[in-house]
């Protein structure tokens, strides 16, 4: 496969999602994701021009282990401190510089990585008539990963912005940059954000 690039045509038809732009992914959170101060900003431009466009998930964790399938209970028995029995409410709320454009930015919320983990998300975009969904947030290497690759196998366009994700690890981040642009061509275009003010036409 060629690789992926950045689109050459105006952008169209298209709904920003941003991922778990959270407090507990934020600097001093349980989960925390120290990139995130670096790209908030970034982020919040994007949402402050399309708020109308814009959609933010969160990933909220279950009350207790045995409140979620499989192994995702072993996932949360790991990671008792998670659960909503023991965290502290506000951990999983969106961080105060993004929480601000709700309303009329709209949050869906959602029990695993990936944004289409809850249906509601899928069937939003198909009402809309959506076709391309545009991916910010938290972690580049997982939740984004797993909402990138459900866009995909739905039928979505995929356009990422490259300077608005965020990880916990150089090493995921840059291998999945990679990925993206080697394996996922006429799928997933990879734009930064000043390309995006420049292709989006909403």
């Amino acid at each position: 496969m060629t690789d992926a690039r950045s689109p050459d045509t105006e952008i169209r038809n298209a709904v920003h999602l941003c991922i778990d732009m959270q407090n507990i992914f934020a600097p001093g959170g349980l989960w925390q994701t120290p990139w995130m101060e670096r790209v908030l900003p970034t982020i919040a431009a994007i949402v402050s021009e399309h708020q109308a466009r814009t959609i933010f998930t969160r990933f909220i964790t279950p009350q207790e282990p045995e409140d979620r399938p499989g192994q995702w209970q072993a996932y949360f028995r790991r990671w008792r401190e998670a659960t909503r029995s023991r965290l502290a409410p506000s951990a999983l709320d969106l961080v105060p510089a993004l929480a601000r454009y709700v309303p009329p930015v709209r949050i869906i919320d959602k029990p695993a990585y990936s944004a289409f983990s809850n249906p509601a998300l899928a069937s939003l975009l198909n009402e809309f008539g959506i076709g391309t969904v545009i991916v910010t947030g938290a972690e580049t290497d997982v939740c984004v990963l797993s909402t990138v690759l459900s866009a995909v196998d739905l039928g979505f366009k995929v356009v990422i912005v490259e300077d608005a994700l965020c990880s916990s690890s150089d090493v995921g981040h840059d291998a999945l940059m990679t990925m993206y642009r080697t394996r996922f061509h006429g799928q997933v275009d990879l734009v930064s954000a000043a390309e995006l003010g420049e292709l989006w036409r909403e």
